[in-house]
């Protein structure tokens, strides 16, 4: 193989993406591999490039319908994209000033002689230091206490079959102020549509401008749109968001979401799909909650290779079509001996 073209593993790993993402952009025409005489997939210097265009458009939050759109000189979404990553730009930006300010302050404290009181110190790890809710734990984890501190406006919660996420979304949407929990069973309130025209109208909007970027129009959508809708702007955990939904319609749902900006309604996402969290694309004004198989606590994981949990996190998600063969399928924890 020639010294510049990469194999698929050593190709994600300097784009920051994984090859699962690779494979995907190759499947939705993004990008086309080279291949060696044996048939293999490899990356040169013009592949690096286009996959590494692609792999910035997405964490803009557009959909891969959208990159494909810019790909070909469409511009027409790249406007409301760069107002939200401004926007996500611009909250970082006030809270490293704002801890900027703490440490300065401490600073001049121990040169006075001031010691910093522990609680201090420990605010420090907190990008703005709000406590968004704090619940003792269900089991399987017996009542340990677990804080969300900082809940942005688009969470993901995963983990594998058994970790106890559907418990712990449960436990969140009652924690926080004002949460709602979404069952995953998208059963349509026609009625509810019919008494309310204004979200119907909000409702259809939203199904036609995510129809326009590739998803597919189904009973299952319009039912979770009418949930995504609500005027209320209280947080929503809403279990399983793929379920019901085609690969081309979780990838176009989510960049909308992600579209909404910062200061958007806070959404927790129950999830095992990686259309829905694309490790690749989350942004920085997002957050993943993780339950380890092992039933420690849950932890909060930073998306990126060498994260604390990262491993454990991509494990756990699959395409579309694998989720679609573990549906219905149940964890059974033995009972003890």
């Amino acid at each position: 193989m020639h010294a510049e073209h990469l194999n698929p593993s050593e190709a994600a790993r300097r784009l920051g993406v994984s090859s699962k993402a690779l494979r995907l952009y190759e499947q939705r025409g993004l990008l086309k591999p080279l291949r060696t005489e044996a048939g293999w997939r490899v990356y040169g210097p013009d592949q690096m490039a286009r996959a590494a265009e692609i792999a910035a458009l997405r964490r803009l939050g557009l959909s891969l319908a959208q990159v494909g759109r810019v790909l070909k000189g469409d511009a027409s979404g790249l406007e409301a994209a760069l107002a939200d990553h401004q926007s996500a730009l611009e909250v970082q930006a006030r809270s490293l000033a704002a801890a900027v300010d703490q440490v300065a302050a401490l600073r001049r404290g121990l040169t006075e002689g001031r010691t910093p009181a522990l609680a201090e110190l420990a605010r420090l790890g907190r990008p703005s230091g709000v406590l968004s809710c704090a619940l003792d734990l269900p089991w399987p984890w017996g009542g340990e206490r677990f804080e969300v501190w900082d809940l942005p406006a688009l969470t993901y919660l995963t983990g594998p079959l058994g970790s106890g996420k559907t418990r712990l979304a449960r436990a969140l949407a009652q924690a926080l102020p004002g949460g709602r929990f979404a069952p995953m069973e998208r059963m349509l309130d026609t009625a509810r549509l019919e008494a309310d025209p204004a979200l119907k109208a909000r409702v259809d909007a939203a199904a036609e401008r995510l129809v326009a970027d590739g998803a597919e129009a189904s009973e299952a959508l319009t039912t979770l749109l009418c949930e995504l809708e609500d005027a209320s702007t209280t947080p929503l955990v809403i279990d399983m968001v793929e379920q019901g939904l085609s690969e081309a319609t979780q990838e176009a749902l989510v960049a909308q979401l992600r579209r909404r900006g910062p200061a958007a309604r806070p959404l927790i996402l129950m999830t095992r799909s990686n259309a829905v969290l694309d490790l690749a694309a989350v942004g920085p004004d997002e957050a993943i909650l993780y339950c380890p198989a092992n039933h420690s606590p849950p932890i909060r994981v930073a998306a990126h290779p060498g994260a604390p949990g990262y491993e454990a996190l991509a494990s756990c998600l699959a395409p579309p079509e694998v989720r679609a063969r573990t549906e219905g399928m149940i964890a059974i924890r033995p009972p003890a001996a």
